[in-house]
């Protein structure tokens, strides 16, 4: 049977009965829309959590206290206490390590802000200069904290842009006003720019004061009386010089802290390689959860499909013992059906297509969730509802091509 021939004949079966082919094409186009859809989602919230994780830094290689352990045990007691870092190992850290390119120590902790009537809570990160170089942090008023004021004890702030809009209104001149901390007063001597990002991302919603101040007046010292930091930042050189720059700070802190094994080191050293290898891990995880949650309809789709078939071939007895009984193959009777089934999840793929590209959008414009469709997920798409028409389509096609001539010509 020619090539025209088929493609006539699968026409001319799928538009004999518009609703039945409808409905059947129907399933295809909600499964494979799913699909696409969780799957934008999906790759959307990973580009997105990438996006703010490199953002955050340049080359940036993170010390915290405390020692990872293993999945589900983050934090070691002991030893690995949450002041197990101080000032004098960030200067350490500063003098010993050749192939940074800055580090500062940040303490960070969330307080009630208060101005002019307005409140909020937000994070407020002691630091120092180096802050803007290692995360690429640019103001758009004023100017950022120096030395200068670090040492003096300075009471001065520098605001990031939602923290701004949420304690004054959105875009207002803020320089030379003043907040309070903890019934601190803080002068504003700068405002960042936007760097975007939401929830614990956001690092628009920022203050920053001297970490001396913030030390002294917001937090206190440890037990011991030593000023302690929440992290230790440092910017390498190159992207090349990470690895090489976190064993260098590992070796430093563990002859400081007098340890002996990496396994009872008190402090955890990550580079931003690592965190954005473990981001993407878990939306990796999360992107398949949601595209197999809706690949079940797809399976509810291919299993109509094949009921449809089958009804077919049921109707269409008489037809199939006629055109074998001219001389049709089994092989002519099993490929027409099998197009024909091919050619339905074929057409549903497309159509979902294009459903799974409005969902996305919808879901980005009215729900403000970054999505990504990709060309890999289009042609997943395709040679899904390719192989849903192959798989369910050959056992009616089978069918088809078995039946005896003479009892099918007998059929009514």
């Amino acid at each position: 049977m020619r090539t025209s021939d088929l493609l006539e004949e699968t026409y001319a079966a799928i538009t004999v009965n518009k609703v039945r082919s409808s409905l059947t094409i129907l399933g295809i186009v909600i499964g494979i829309g799913s699909v696409i859809a969780m799957i934008a989602i999906g790759q959307g919230a990973q580009a997105s959590i990438q996006n703010n994780i490199q953002s955050i830094g340049s080359n940036l290689i993170i010390v915290s206290p405390g020692a990872q352990r293993g999945p589900g045990v983050t934090v070691s007691a002991g030893q690995g206490s949450s002041e197990s870092l101080t000032m004098a190992d960030v200067e350490a850290v500063r003098q010993q390590l050749t192939l940074a390119k800055a580090v500062d120590g940040e303490l960070s902790r969330r307080f009630q802000i208060t101005a002019k009537g307005t409140n909020t809570n937000t994070q407020v990160v002691g630091t120092d200069s180096n802050y803007p170089t290692i995360r690429n942090v640019e103001i758009d008023q004023g100017s950022f904290i120096t030395d200068q004021q670090v040492t003096d004890l300075a009471k001065v702030a520098v605001i990031g842009p939602t923290a701004r809009d949420d304690l004054f209104g959105a875009g207002a001149d803020v320089i030379g006003q003043t907040i309070r901390i903890k019934s601190i007063n803080f002068k504003i001597i700068g405002v960042t720019k936007s760097k975007g990002g939401s929830g614990f991302f956001n690092q628009d919603d920022i203050i920053f004061v001297p970490i001396s101040v913030s030390q002294h007046y917001l937090v206190g010292p440890n037990t011991q009386g030593q000023s302690y930091v929440s992290t230790i930042a440092i910017s390498a050189q190159n992207a090349t010089d990470m690895t090489a720059v976190q064993d260098q700070v590992t070796q430093i802190l563990m002859q400081r802290h007098n340890i002996t094994s990496s396994q009872l080191a008190d402090f955890t050293v990550q580079n931003q390689a690592d965190i954005v290898a473990a981001a993407s891990s878990v939306t990796g995880i999360f992107t398949i959860l949601l595209a197999s949650i809706a690949g079940i309809s797809l399976l509810v789709g291919g299993i109509g499909i094949m009921n449809m078939m089958l009804t077919t071939v049921t109707e269409r007895t008489r037809e199939i013992g006629l055109r074998k009984a001219i001389g049709a193959h089994r092989n002519d009777i099993s490929l027409q059906f099998l197009i024909e089934a091919v050619m339905l999840t074929f057409i549903g793929g497309a159509l979902g297509v294009v459903l799974g590209w409005a969902l996305a959008w919808g879901v980005t414009k009215f729900a403000s969730v970054t999505t990504s469709i990709s060309l890999s997920s289009v042609l997943l798409a395709f040679g899904v509802s390719a192989g849903i028409g192959m798989v369910f389509g050959y056992y009616p096609a089978r069918r088809a091509a078995k039946l005896n001539p003479i009892e099918a010509l007998r059929y009514e």
